[in-house]
């Protein structure tokens, strides 16, 4: 694939960009050399400090505005293709209001993980009997599935890490109630960063997991179908009326739980069902829950081996934001999961690879790095930690200090996260090895053959 490069002004950058070229050598920057995507506003804060103007890579990047610049591009040529306006959707929405460090950190990963992941299987068995008894016809009961939303909740509250571990690790289940546990634990999280009172998490947490249950009336291959036809489109849709109506009977669910299933297939320019909702016509939980549903659907699409990088299903997110979801909640749910998740595969610029282990919640790009391969990509003979903030702080003292010329010192940067199962790589063993300190083998982060 070739390199198509637009010249922009600095303040011009947003998410999502790739940035190709600078206006002064790579060297004179702590940027990566050979490019990188632009993953947060504190990635343009920095490229303001050192740019004026930029090159952008419209072919590589999936960013906000690939769109409007294919689209311009056609125009300038004498298409028909008229340029797309900035936001598409002539939909007034009330911005929403982030309160921010109204929760804090409690607990430690390990500490947490370890009723974390008792909860998890809790949680998952609690969805899969509503599943089997509403696909059976018998009597169901929410009961147990909102105690244990209240307790997911609870453990998100003290460490969002020890849940986020357990839903990035795609094990072998089935995929419907894997997907609802993890957008539930997806919706905890963005709702914990903008500061939801605790009954609405709780609220939240029960709609988004038993936003699928409408699915186990309808036919098995409906389901599996990639591609539908009008007709099949029409009948899959249905699941969301079916999934009410099925509430509606069953013990334990209240009104507020419902109305975020009947809610999280709408979308801000009304191309949503099954009312076709647009605006603020939609409620703030039933947007969180729609746009947590997109994400996860994106990142593990059924079928697939391995799931997406969390940076292309960002991306991708963010392509359609103030179109089929409200733009500042969009915003907000990035900088919530940050770009490289708990769990995730990345690359440093030392040409080194590691997978994050724990968020740093103040500097999103800065995580802790489990560093499993070298820079020729061979396997550590023991595999290190490595804070990314605090080596960060560590070199900005030597320049503070004197000790070191800012362009003496090389900050280590994620490159990028990777395809999952990368160098063969087992996230499932680091984790365990980091969470569980068992002890493994010398190269237990490798999959056995």
């Amino acid at each position: 694939m070739g390199i198509k490069q637009v010249k922009i002004d600095v303040n011009e950058v947003t998410v999502g960009m790739f940035i190709s070229g600078l206006d002064r050598p790579w060297s004179q920057t702590p940027f990566p050399l050979q490019g990188f995507y632009v993953r947060d506003l504190d990635g343009i804060k920095q490229l303001k400090t050192h740019c004026k103007h930029v090159f952008i890579d419209i072919i590589k990047g999936v960013g906000p505005i690939s769109k409007n610049l294919k689209a311009i591009n056609a125009h300038k040529k004498g298409e028909k293709t008229p340029p797309l306006p900035r936001n598409p959707v002539n939909t007034s929405v009330a911005p929403i209001k982030v309160q921010p460090d109204t929760y804090k950190i409690h607990e430690t990963v390990k500490k947490e993980i370890k009723r974390a992941q008792q909860l998890h299987h809790r949680v998952f068995g609690a969805v899969s009997d509503i599943m089997s008894q509403v696909g059976s016809g018998a009597p169901a009961s929410a009961v147990e599935t909102k105690r244990a939303a209240s307790e997911m909740v609870d453990s998100v509250l003290r460490n969002p890490d020890a849940f986020t571990w357990l839903s990035r690790v795609q094990d072998i289940d089935e995929h419907t109630y894997a997907h609802a546990v993890r957008s539930a634990v997806w919706a905890i999280l963005f709702g914990r960063h903008i500061g939801l009172a605790r009954r609405e998490l709780s609220t939240l947490a029960m709609g988004v997991l038993l936003k699928d249950v409408g699915k186990t009336v309808l036919n098995r291959d409906l389901l599996l179908k990639t591609k539908r036809n009008a007709r099949e489109q029409a009948e899959y849709e249905s699941f969301v009326n079916e999934g009410i109506e099925i509430l509606r009977d069953m013990p334990g669910v209240e009104p507020r739980v419902i109305a975020v299933v009947k809610t999280h297939c709408e979308r801000l320019n009304g191309s949503g069902f099954p009312q076709h909702l647009r605006g603020d016509k939609i409620p703030l939980l039933g947007k969180i829950a729609g746009i947590v549903t997109y994400y996860d659907e994106v990142t593990n699409p059924r079928g697939a081996t391995h799931p997406l990088p969390p940076s292309k299903a960002v991306a991708m997110l963010y392509d359609v934001r103030g179109v089929e979801f409200q733009e500042d909640l969009v915003v907000e749910f990035i900088r919530a999961i940050g770009l490289y998740p708990t769990g995730t595969l990345v690359a440093l610029n030392t040409g080194e690879v590691g997978v994050v282990v724990e968020q740093n919640f103040e500097r999103r790009l800065k995580p802790k790095v489990m560093i499993l391969l070298d820079v020729l990509k061979h396997p550590l003979k023991k595999p290190y930690l490595m804070d990314l903030a605090e080596e960060d702080k560590k070199r900005q003292a030597l320049i503070n200090n004197g000790k070191k010329d800012i362009d003496e010192i090389e900050r280590i940067e994620i490159v990028q996260d990777l395809e999952p199962g990368s160098f063969d790589i087992n996230i499932s063993k680091v984790r365990d090895d980091y969470l569980f300190t068992a002890k493994k083998g010398l190269f237990s982060f490798l999959k056995r053959k």
